[in-house]
Order: structure tokens, then C-alpha cells, then sequence
């Protein structure tokens, strides 16, 4: 049996998730036709649609559907169509992507933005956007985006936020200042292939998807109604289960920062002095490549994963832990364990035994090699 502690890659759909959009699969209609069918189905976006606004704390706002989370980042920062554009040097690969030509702002080893060069790059160009995650998806990090919001503003720019790790495991006020902010269902429970983007109203936003008249004009395409209500039920659930959540989520996470240090303190925690989700751990182990340990704990049916699941199944050095660990090997060397709604103690013990054992074999090895190498 799959021990599975890969929840920020893609959580599993929750059944009464599948239960909402197994019902909502016999409901029949295009939602841009005008007869009685296709209002119905148009009623039900449009009721989810308020739902999840209202949970991020936008129900004023405009929330555009997209297909992934991947597809409203590149919404935002391309139609909102600023000439200079800032980026955390640990954002996700979408918005990296979408963002090719910005500057980066760098990061402490503990992976937090440095608010002191953020300062002097918003004063330096002149009006644009700033990308800040809410949450780091490798190490879970959190970022101080009220804070950068403010400077920011008070500078005269936008801020966009890749939301998509924080929700249904932080207070949505947090993110309140921010202008654009991107989310997606399938980290919470939800379907995948359905995202959206929230954007304050007033602001100019150009689609990048067109061909009708879909999303009032920002985003053409019929909208997917199933994956919609899908998203909605998930994120009611986890924004009512977030508080209880955190709690049980946060003494599993403790309970393997023990164990580990206990058994293996050579280890090194990034990022463990931020404050950081409480689901997400980056455990490095010096000397093992992280595709190593990835491959010897699936052998144990164990999933786990190193840095971005969005890479088309290949592991590479991660771009995130090299922000924090310049020129450092230790960056190579790091796995990400994230648990989920459905993670159980049986889970976590079972990561130790099996993590406890790979631990030990691998440095037999190194020790070894160390050996043979003194002798020669």
C-alpha cells in the first residue's frame, strides 16, 4: 500500500468533492446559451464562483476561471501587461515562465524575500509588478506579502500573488492587499484542471485565451461546470477544516522534525526558522542526491518528492533551494514531505521506518567510501 506524503504535487480528491461533481455531470446545458438548460448550469458557476471569492475574502472582486493555477499566474502577469516586472527568486516555474524577462528579488537561507533589495528595485524601476508567492510549494515557506503589499503600493505597483500552497492552510486575510491572485483546486482536495484568478476591480486585464465571449471577455472557452463545482465543494471544506487542520497537520510535521533530528542530525530543515506551512517539510540529506532518496523510498511505497512535481517526472537540482543555498551541494540533496487531508499517524510512522532505514544504508555507504578512500 502507497504511502502517500506528496500533497502539494496533487492531493486526493475528496469524496464529497466527487459526490458534488458526479451530480453535477447530469446537469445538461452550455452556460453561455440563453434557453433554460443552459441558465441552469450558468446559475451553478455562477454560485461557485461566489462561494470561492467570499472564502478568499473577494466577493467584490472578479474571479476568472482558467484551467490550472499554471494558467492564471500567466493570466496575470501577462494581461495585466506591465512593463517591469519582480519576482521572488523562488516562485513557482509558472510564474518564472510567464515572467522570463523580470528581475529577480533574492532570498534569505531561510528563504524569505529580502524586503531591504525589494525597496530598492521598486524605487529603482518605476511602476510594474511584483510576484510574491503566499507560500513556498518546495519548502513552505510563507512570505510576508502583507508587508510587501505596502511597499509596493506605496510605490506605485501591482502585486500578484501565487496563492495556490496557502489556501485552506492560511488565514486569507493575509493576502487581502494584494491586486491579482492566483489559486487551484487539485492541492486541496479538489479536481485538477480547474484554477482561477481573482483581480481588484478597476484593474485592465488583456485575455490571453481568446475566441469568445466566456469570462467576460478575459478568458474564451465554454468553462468546465464540473471541475468548477468540484473546486468550490473542496475549498468550503478546507477553508471549515483549516483551523482543526493545522493543528493535527502541525503535530505530524513536528513529530517528524523530531524523529529525524534524533536519528540523523547531520540533516539539515530548510527553511525551518520562517514561519512555514504546516503541512510542508525540505528535508536534506548531505551526500545522497535527492533522486536517489525519491527513488529508494518509492521502492518502500513511500511518495514523496524533490522540489516541483511540474517538470515532466524528471527531478533536478531545485531552483528554489539554490536561491537559498548558493553554490551549496546541499541543494541537490533535499526531499519534500507534504501531507494532506487524508495523511494518518500509520503514514508518518511509516515514512520514519522506511526514511530511518535509507538514512542508515546510505551513510554506511558514504562512510565506506570515506574509509576506502583514506586507505588508498
Amino acid at each position: 500500500m502507497v504511502c502517500y506524503l506528496d500533497y502539494n504535487a496533487t492531493s486526493p480528491m475528496r469524496s464529497c468533492v466527487i459526490d458534488a461533481m458526479i451530480e453535477a455531470a447530469y446537469i445538461h446545458g452550455n452556460p453561455s446559451s440563453v434557453h433554460a438548460a443552459g441558465r441552469k448550469v450558468r446559475s451553478l458557476i455562477e454560485s461557485a464562483r461566489s462561494s470561492i471569492a467570499s472564502i478568499i475574502g473577494r466577493a467584490n472582486d472578479n474571479l476568472i476561471f482558467t484551467s490550472s493555477g499554471t494558467e492564471a499566474d500567466a493570466l496575470a502577469i501577462r494581461g495585466l501587461k506591465q512593463n517591469n516586472v519582480l519576482v521572488s527568486a523562488i516562485e513557482h516555474n509558472a510564474v518564472l515562465a510567464a515572467a522570463s524577462c523580470a528581475k529577480q528579488i533574492p532570498v534569505s537561507k531561510n528563504g524569505v524575500v529580502d524586503l531591504a533589495v525589494l525597496k530598492q528595485l521598486l524605487t529603482t524601476y518605476k511602476h510594474g509588478l511584483v510576484c510574491v508567492m503566499w507560500a513556498n510549494n518546495e519548502t513552505g515557506v510563507i512570505q510576508p506579502v502583507d508587508e510587501i503589499a505596502r511597499l509596493a503600493h506605496k510605490a506605485g505597483w501591482l502585486l500578484h500573488v501565487d496563492a495556490i500552497q496557502g489556501v485552506g492552510r492560511l488565514d486569507p486575510i493575509a493576502i487581502a492587499e494584494a491586486d491579482s491572485i492566483a489559486l487551484s483546486a487539485h492541492k486541496i482536495g479538489g479536481p485538477p484542471g480547474i484554477g482561477a484568478l481573482l483581480i481588484k476591480n478597476g484593474l485592465t486585464l488583456s485575455p490571453i485565451i481568446t475566441g469568445g465571449g466566456q469570462e467576460r471577455g478575459w478568458r474564451a472557452g465554454t468553462e468546465n461546470n464540473i471541475g468548477i463545482i468540484g473546486f468550490a465543494r473542496a475549498i468550503t471544506v478546507a477553508e471549515e477544516e483549516r483551523a482543526t487542520e493545522t493543528i493535527r497537520l502541525t503535530n505530524m510535521r513536528n513529530k517528524i522534525v523530531t524523529a529525524v533530528l534524533k536519528r540523523a542530525p547531520e540533516v539539515q530543515l530548510m527553511g525551518i526558522r520562517a514561519e512555514c506551512l504546516c503541512n510542508t517539510l525540505s528535508i536534506a540529506l548531505p551526500g545522497v542526491a535527492a533522486e536517489e532518496q525519491v527513488i529508494a523510498l518509492d521502492l518502500d511505497g513511500i511518495a514523496v518528492s524533490a522540489g516541483s512535481a511540474c517538470s515532466s517526472g524528471k527531478v533536478r537540482r531545485s531552483h528554489v533551494l539554490n536561491a537559498m543555498y548558493p553554490n551549496n551541494s546541499i541543494a541537490g540533496q533535499a526531499i519534500r514531505i507534504s501531507l494532506g487531508w487524508d495523511t494518518t499517524s500509520n503514514d508518518i510512522d511509516q515514512f520514519l521506518q522506511f526514511w530511518g532505514v535509507m538514512r542508515d544504508r546510505y551513510m554506511r555507504l558514504i562512510d565506506s567510501a570515506a574509509y576506502r578512500t583514506c586507505k588508498s
